[in-house]
């Protein structure tokens, strides 16, 4: 069985060549028995060994040589909060944070906005990164969400496991580039609540084999 550690390294590697990321910026974690590994803070992740991955617990105490991400609090919130949670990956991607930074909900101008859970992509309130204040506006925004914008900083996501966290972030990249662009055209005619209803009912079986 492949270490939860070097699954984590993996995908933070895997973030800059998806655009998600560039240098140290970002995070991500995984949900392991009680408590969770997350990125450490400041290393880049071509550089991590296993070694490098503190473990924390939901006190917020780590076990390991390297300080973790000062931004986790907002995953052990969500670990804390949502069973169902086992990865959460943050991001400053380009085309998020450009609509981060205008403080915008996504509306419902595209059916997949339903793959995060509703008809919108809500931003969070602003709050100064790594506070428990940011954790709240965090936790407030992904409500029965699998994602959310974080204003004038990035996205956050959160998955069953690290690829689903992954491909999350990847789709909602690719949205907020998507929306970006129609709103250059003008402004983007939006599906109705009946018939982002209709995509929500049919999403509850959407991908399973």
């Amino acid at each position: 069985m492949t270490d939860l550690r070097t699954q984590l390294i993996a995908t933070a590697r895997a973030m800059q060549p998806a655009g998600l990321n560039r240098g140290t910026s970002g995070n991500v974690s995984v949900r392991s028995g009680e408590g969770f590994y997350i990125t450490p803070t400041g290393m880049a992740y071509d550089r991590l060994r296993e070694d490098d991955i503190p473990l924390m617990a939901l006190d917020g105490s780590h076990v390991g040589s390297r300080k973790p991400s000062s931004e986790w609090r907002f995953h052990r919130d969500l670990y804390a909060a949502r069973p169902e949670v086992g990865a959460v990956l943050h991001a400053h991607s380009p085309f998020a944070v450009s609509l981060a930074c205008l403080r915008l909900d996504i509306p419902p101008f595209h059916y997949m906005i339903a793959r995060f859970g509703g008809d919108t992509i809500r931003c969070a309130e602003y709050a100064i990164f790594g506070s428990n204040f940011l954790s709240t506006a965090a936790m407030a925004a992904m409500a029965e969400r699998k994602a959310c914008l974080l204003a004038n900083h990035g996205l956050l996501v959160a998955g069953r496991d690290l690829d689903e966290a992954l491909a999350l972030a990847i789709e909602l990249e690719e949205l907020c580039e998507q929306y970006w662009r129609a709103c250059q055209l003008g402004q983007p005619v939006l599906l109705t609540a009946e018939e982002m209803g209709a995509v929500l009912e049919k999403f509850k079986g959407y991908g399973q084999q």
